[in-house]
């Protein structure tokens, strides 16, 4: 799952961190987001994305920064 997680764009690792969350139930947002070191916040706002039946910008995708 981690190596997955960091072949993702942040996008899609929100969306990700929110699946898996998801899938966990209680206790699964605070579980995901020290799994994948994120703040419970964006795997929250990922969940939300995933409610949205589309994406407001699907072309922007920010750019990794050098050695990530």
């Amino acid at each position: 799952m981690q190596r997955l997680f960091l072949m993702l764009s942040e996008k899609d690792r929100r969306r990700y961190a929110g699946i898996e969350a998801a899938k966990l139930g209680h206790g699964g947002i605070e579980y995901v987001s020290g799994l994948f070191d994120m703040d419970p916040k964006t795997v929250r706002r990922g969940l939300v994305e995933l409610e949205v039946s589309e994406d407001p910008a699907p072309s922007r995708i920010r750019k990794k920064r050098c050695g990530t």
